[in-house]
């Protein structure tokens, strides 16, 4: 049995990424595609076989066919379209910030559960055996305690994109602060009690953002995330290092990389390189949610762990004056 997919809206994401996820994932239909722009969805309908094509969301949303829609709208409309969707009774995958804040992710987590309906926001990368793997070693002992993080995600800068308007919850923090902060978050099982953030603040909008955190449990971490790196370039710096009490992890893998994904483990004098083969992200994320919706599984990434993200970033904005 496979679940009926509404898309909704024309993003590139959805294009280059979520879509052929779904054309690969287990147990998922391709139903329908909906925006506003007529020519961009009838082309996408014939692109990747949607069976119908809707001008306008609300349309899509009425369709008793659908079952569940992926929304990869501008940030700042996030919260309005999911709780829509979630009314009319839709499975929701939401792309990543789920909101602009944590008040509106408790509201659309409320609507979730009132409407009888999941809701997971869309983190691809934490459903990689990459990531899996590294978890499993940090909480192995392998290097001991953590005691310090580092992770950076940066890339090009951009000439025209929403990314550069705060309005529409635009700059680096909001685009690719949420991958290191969740990264940090699903290595470190502690609460934040102290944070420290600057930020290079042009038009309104932080183009870098560096922020340290330190942990309950004694851990500290710290990330850097920007558009910094030439404009409309294919330019990209990802990283991670994970210290620990008795040795360290070092990896260069970019946030949503698939194929063959290595890192190197350092400790008790010897290094250890772990190998890793790592499939389609978007493809194990419909995966997931699909056996969600038909099995009844619990989503991995849960209302507590996107409550805890959205917090800790609304609290590094408010330190950057965000």
């Amino acid at each position: 049995m496979a679940v009926k997919w509404g898309v909704l809206g024309t993003a590139g994401i959805a294009r280059w990424a979520t879509i052929p996820g779904m054309k690969k994932s287990k147990n998922c239909e391709l139903y329908a595609i909906a925006g506003r722009d007529e020519k961009k969805v009838d082309a996408y309908k014939k692109e990747f076989g949607f069976e119908k094509g809707y001008v306008g969301y609300d349309a899509l949303l009425a369709d008793p066919d659908v079952q569940a829609v992926y929304i990869p709208l501008p940030n700042h409309i996030h919260c309005e379209w999911v709780i829509k969707a979630l009314e009319a009774k839709k499975h929701v995958l939401c792309e990543k910030p789920l909101a602009m804040n944590a008040d509106e992710v408790q509201k659309m987590f409320d609507a979730a559960k009132k409407n009888g309906v999941i809701l997971m926001e869309a983190y691809a990368y934490l459903h990689s055996p990459y990531v899996e793997s590294l978890k499993k070693d940090v909480q192995s002992g392998i290097i001991g305690n953590v005691d310090f993080i580092d992770t950076a995600f940066v890339t090009q800068g951009y000439k025209e994109d929403f990314r550069l308007h705060k309005e529409f919850g635009g700059g680096a923090m909001y685009d690719l602060g949420c991958y290191c902060t969740t990264m940090i978050l699903s290595l470190i099982n502690s609460d934040v009690t102290e944070i420290h953030a600057s930020a290079d603040i042009k038009n309104g909008v932080d183009y870098l953002t560096v922020a340290g955190l330190n942990f309950a449990n004694g851990s500290r971490a710290s990330f850097t995330v920007g558009m910094a790196l030439g404009a409309n370039t294919n330019g990209r710096y990802d990283r991670l290092y994970i210290h620990g009490t008795k040795g360290s992890i070092i990896s260069a893998v970019e946030y949503n990389q698939e194929g063959k994904l290595s890192y190197t483990i350092s400790a008790e004098g010897k290094s250890i390189i772990r190998n890793i083969d790592a499939p389609q992200n978007y493809a194990l994320e419909l995966d997931q949610l699909n056996a969600c919706i038909l099995n009844g599984d619990s989503p991995h990434i849960t209302e507590e762990f996107s409550l805890k993200n959205m917090r800790l970033i609304d609290s590094v904005l408010k330190e950057i004056g965000y």
